[in-house]
């Protein structure tokens, strides 16, 4: 079963648990699910790795409305968001821990021969692919930049 499917099978058991939070994060993934597979150019199908960009896309903007809500005094709809990014986390890959990506980053600056700080590019063009669903982009970023600036 594929992530669209197994989403769709989870909206009906969030109707029945009359679980309201699940239930509107769910209806949020298939909505962006379903603009995806009709937006124009797209053939139609929605592949798992598509999904799981759509949804870490969904989790970092849900983040980033939590941090403007409690920086604006508003905990109840920080709440909201968050509560939100927990469903959607569910159905992404396990990311990687601090010590993982370090490893994972460390490899990949062996495999390029990378040198320094000029060769961020070429580092992060690997990382990104290698990593992709992994890890968040700005930590790959982050640790790159750290493993090439040695200070």
């Amino acid at each position: 079963m594929n992530l669209f499917e197994q989403v769709s099978e989870d909206i009906k058991a969030a109707m029945l648990a009359k679980d309201k939070v699940r239930l509107e994060a769910l209806r949020g993934i298939k909505k962006e699910f379903l603009e995806a597979k009709t937006a124009k150019g797209s053939d139609g199908e929605l592949t798992d790795e598509t999904a799981v960009r759509i949804m870490q896309k969904m989790v970092k903007q849900r983040k980033e409305s939590a941090d403007i809500y409690t920086a604006q005094q508003r905990p109840d709809l920080s709440e909201g968001e968050l509560a939100e990014v927990a469903v959607i986390e569910a159905y992404l890959p396990r990311q990687m821990s601090p010590a993982e990506l370090e490893d994972a980053v460390k490899n990949i600056i062996t495999q390029t021969g990378a040198q320094g700080p000029k060769d961020m590019g070429k580092v992060m063009g690997a990382a990104t692919k290698a990593l992709a669903g992994k890890a968040e982009g700005r930590l790959v970023s982050e640790t790159v930049k750290r493993l090439l600036n040695p200070s």
